[in-house]
């Protein structure tokens, strides 16, 4: 996941945060300002409009989730290092931004008329069919039995980042790093097992 550098950044990060929080894209600006320890003034300045805001927030959006492509692009990594590895970044971002599925599922509404959230709907669809490859090429068996392992898997790694009551329970071992990887491995292991 990427370094915040200015300004500019920690808006886009702030403003990101609260639409995955309050599961809308539609947050006042007053509030994001508030969120990023500014003014409103900083805002207007950055951005012409909230719509640009919102394909700026979108583009924030993916170059933090290019870093989940790159894992499973890497061919120094084998298989189950790339399910490993991506899953944790996955899970990183899911605790970073709650709710993030805002921008995926508001992308989804705008695909057609918006090129910035064509993009999100094709690289979220190329990080699926690359989990599906390591996946399938780590695990033996039927299709039918493969789409199960793959639904664990992928409901593993989203849930208990976007359940909100997670996080008030036993969902607080996994803001740490090494804790999601000891997760995840036990994940990873488990679908071997079965």
């Amino acid at each position: 996941m990427r370094e915040l550098k200015n300004i500019e950044e920690r808006i886009l990060d702030r403003a990101l945060y609260l639409m995955g929080k309050n599961k809308s894209c539609n947050i006042a600006i007053r509030a994001i300002a508030k969120e990023a320890n500014v003014n409103v003034s900083a805002i207007n300045y950055y951005f012409r409009s909230k719509d640009e805001m919102l394909k700026l927030v979108k583009e924030f959006y993916i170059e933090n989730t290019l870093a989940v492509l790159s894992i499973l692009q890497n061919e120094t990594y084998s298989e189950k290092e790339k399910l490993l590895l991506s899953a944790n970044e996955i899970m990183e971002y899911s605790l970073r931004f709650p709710g993030n599925r805002v921008i995926h599922t508001h992308s989804l509404e705008c695909a057609d008329n918006d090129e910035t959230s064509k993009r999100i709907i094709d690289l979220s669809q190329e990080i699926g069919n690359l989990l599906k490859e390591c996946l399938r090429n780590l695990i033996p068996g039927d299709e039918t039995n493969f789409k199960f392992k793959y639904l664990i898997f992928t409901s593993s790694v989203n849930y208990p980042t976007e359940y909100e009551g997670v996080m008030e329970t036993d969902g607080l071992i996994l803001a740490s790093k090494e804790a999601r990887i000891e997760y995840l491995k036990l994940l990873i292991h488990s679908l071997f097992s079965t």
